[in-house]
């Protein structure tokens, strides 16, 4: 499973995430992402939208905080990951 740092500008100070899942949609793309390398156990996950421009060495990615983008995405996420049960 692949790791990533993830920096909230705020402080700077790295959280590592395990990514679950990746998809792109209309042009955007989006990770699944949870801080547990157990696939087994129950952990949260969280949404990551990947929000630099086109050619930019490093990706940037937020959380997405919008429900109804949030909404749809868990839906999408589901289907991807037949055997996982998303909650929001």
């Amino acid at each position: 499973m692949e790791k990533i740092a993830f920096r909230p500008a705020e402080d700077g100070e790295a959280i590592w995430f395990y990514v679950l899942e990746e998809t792109r949609i209309n042009g955007v793309s989006y990770l699944l992402v949870t801080e547990s390398e157990d696939e087994e156990e129950d952990a949260e996950v969280y949404i990551l939208k990947d929000t630099s421009k086109d050619g930019e060495a490093e990706a940037a990615y937020e959380f997405v905080e919008d429900e109804n983008e949030l909404e749809a995405l868990s839906k999408i996420f589901a289907e991807l990951l037949e055997d996982v049960d998303i909650q929001l």
